[in-house]
């Protein structure tokens, strides 16, 4: 269906007087530059205590092995270790947005503790990442020692790097082989997780390649005739490369599973049993992701007979999140969400839809009433949802109208409003929407319009999430430190008081725009 939604990299012209037109701003409030699509995305995020079968003393002697093993560096390019490395490091601005205890409870470890190579930290570094989060402390030493993992941890905090970290650390730059793969579930989350690894090994010369369906096999099996060391991929498309014999898997060690409970429902079924058999038997297998349902079990009592078990989710919902719900009927969720957007401050928004048909639907609905707006879903062509990806993480428009494509592990930082056009029907799927917003600890918002038929589901899921998700304030303005970056920064008491002053001139001066939207 042809949708009169902003085509990619093109903005609506027509602003409101919250400025939900211009392009979005990161989170220092900067404009977000624009640059030519990469061919892959970029990940960060970082989590809380730890849970295992092994005693503490166990954990504990494991992790000062790991620690005091003398790494050989075959991948540090950097200067010798009596050298200033961190001489000339190019460093983000610091981020000094206030932070909940899911990525701040840590024990106090730094990244120089774990015996990396310079140049594998002046790429974290770099990267912005000023410590490991709690879900990195607890896998990065297991993983540089070999065990096998299971680790459950909130969205947002840091999962990519507890496993990317140690997999480049003991990747061996002098072996022309594969040695890491990495298993997602969608394309878009495979660009993401490859574009961290380049950026974590920027300083190194790893290979990573990303390989997913939809693109070109030919290309793929011209890339793996050169030197490839590292894998990310969908399970459909490597296996394919596999039984070609293209994609040689005997020496790859080690095996990470992100989003797990994905990759092992019946939407891969079969398929990574039969990917296990390429790899030899000593290899290491490690598994992240928020959620583990039953199938894991069958899994683990077939290939990790004696894994190191990680488990960070005592809460199941996100701090930092602000959960509201507004009742509606279905004929008023447009002019409903056309309200949210002359009240909220929205730095970038997604709005989650339950079938692609409405996506593009809303996505036009969204477009006439003068708001930028892409859209996604899984029955695009991928060249097309790769450009719409790339444009809304470079901040080329505020609003992204999304199937549940973009629940799985997405990160885009500038993110601050989540809206659930279409109320989910599983708790599961309601954890990963609103985890979009608040990422690495930040503060986010989530509301959701529910109808008479949704009520039902929105009781079961506080009740299995055990959260409240509180009716939306209808006289009262939500109180922008709980989602606006600039509000959550030292001075933000002053931004409060500047935007009031603003917005009382701008009532007295201007007329409020109407809509009739139907």
């Amino acid at each position: 269906m042809a949708s009169a939604a902003a085509a990619p990299g093109q903005e609506v012209n027509r602003m409101n007087s919250h400025g939900a037109n211009s392009p979005a701003r990161g989170v220092d409030g900067t404009p977000l530059r624009h640059g030519p699509p990469p061919s892959m995305g970029g990940m960060g995020g970082m989590g809380s205590k730890m849970n295992g079968p092994q005693s503490n003393a166990n954990a504990s002697a494991s992790q000062n092995a790991a620690k005091s093993k003398v790494v050989q560096s075959n991948n540090s390019t950097g200067k010798p270790a009596s050298g200033d490395w961190k001489a000339g490091l190019k460093q983000p601005p610091k981020d000094s947005r206030f932070k909940t205890s899911d990525v701040t409870n840590t024990k106090g470890n730094e990244f120089e503790d774990y015996c990396l190579s310079h140049g594998l930290l002046k790429g974290i570094f770099e990267k912005g990442w000023e410590w490991p989060s709690p879900i990195q402390e607890a896998s990065i030493p297991m993983a540089l020692s070999g065990h096998d993992i299971i680790a459950r941890a909130k969205n947002g905090t840091g999962k990519t790097g507890a496993f990317t970290i140690p997999m480049l650390e003991r990747t061996q730059l002098n072996k022309n082989e594969v040695q890491g793969l990495v298993l997602v579930p969608t394309r878009e989350l495979a660009l993401q997780t490859s574009q961290i690894c380049k950026e974590l090994s920027k300083h190194l010369g790893h290979q990573v390649m990303v390989t997913t369906g939809g693109t070109s096999l030919r290309d793929d099996i011209i890339r793996l005739q050169q030197t490839v060391h590292l894998i990310i991929a969908t399970p459909g498309r490597i296996l394919d490369l596999c039984r070609k014999g293209v994609a040689k898997l005997d020496k790859c060690g080690i095996l990470v599973l992100d989003e797990a409970d994905k990759l092992l429902s019946q939407d891969f079924k079969n398929m990574l049993d039969d990917l296990i058999a390429f790899l030899p038997n000593d290899r290491q297998i490690m598994l992240y992701s928020a959620t583990f349902p039953t199938t894991v079990k069958a899994f683990m009592e077939r290939y990790l007979p004696n894994p190191y078990q990680i488990n960070l989710m005592e809460e199941l919902t996100l701090k930092g999140i602000t959960q509201y719900y507004a009742y509606v009927k279905e004929r008023e969720k447009v002019h409903c969400l056309n309200t949210l957007f002359s009240k909220l401050q929205i730095n970038q928004s997604i709005i989650f839809c339950n079938s692609t048909q409405r996506v593009e639907l809303l996505a036009r609905k969204v477009t006439e009433l003068g708001y930028s707006c892409f859209y996604i879903h899984s029955k695009m062509r991928q060249e097309h949802r790769n450009r719409v990806f790339h444009d809304f993480r470079m901040g080329a428009c505020r609003n992204l109208v999304a199937s549940d494509l973009c629940t799985r592990g997405i990160d885009i930082q500038a993110v601050n409003v989540v809206i659930n056009f279409d109320f989910p029907k599983l708790s599961e799927t309601y954890l990963h929407r609103i985890g979009r917003s608040g990422r690495f600890g930040h503060l986010g918002l989530a509301i959701n319009l529910v109808t008479h038929e949704d009520h039902k589901s929105l009781c079961l899921i506080e009740q299995q999430l055990a959260t409240e998700i509180r009716p939306v304030p209808s006289e009262v303005a939500i109180d922008k430190s709980l989602y606006v970056a600039e509000f959550q920064m030292p001075g933000g008491e002053e931004e409060k008081k500047k935007t009031a002053q603003a917005g009382s001139s701008k009532s007295q001066s201007t007329k409020p725009k109407q809509n009739n939207a139907k």
